[in-house]
């Protein structure tokens, strides 16, 4: 499949990014190579093969969800620089788009 420079410029665009000449350019030849063998890969019979996560022989490694104690607030905020009803007090930040 074939990324030309405008796909790549209109992809940038979205995502507020600035590139050069040249690194559209590059970008378009890699990104079309990535495809092209992302293409060759559809072609193979993966009729008798199941979807894999990991190729590593893992089940869950998660611990058992037990309730157990937790800090109280006062010592949760006790290093806090601001704290405001028994919350962390952080400044306002709006930006305007």
């Amino acid at each position: 499949m074939k990324i030309t420079k405008a796909d790549v410029e209109h992809v940038a665009k979205l995502a507020r990014l600035e590139i050069t000449e040249a690194e559209q350019d590059a970008f378009s030849k890699q990104l079309s190579a990535i495809l092209t063998y992302v293409e060759q890969l559809k072609t193979l019979d993966t009729a008798g093969v199941e979807p894999t996560a990991t190729v590593l022989e893992q089940t869950n490694v998660f611990r058992e969800d037990k309730a157990r104690p937790s800090l109280s607030v006062e010592k949760a905020l006790a290093n806090a620089p601001e704290r405001e009803d028994g919350h962390f007090a952080v400044p306002k930040i709006i930006e305007e788009r």
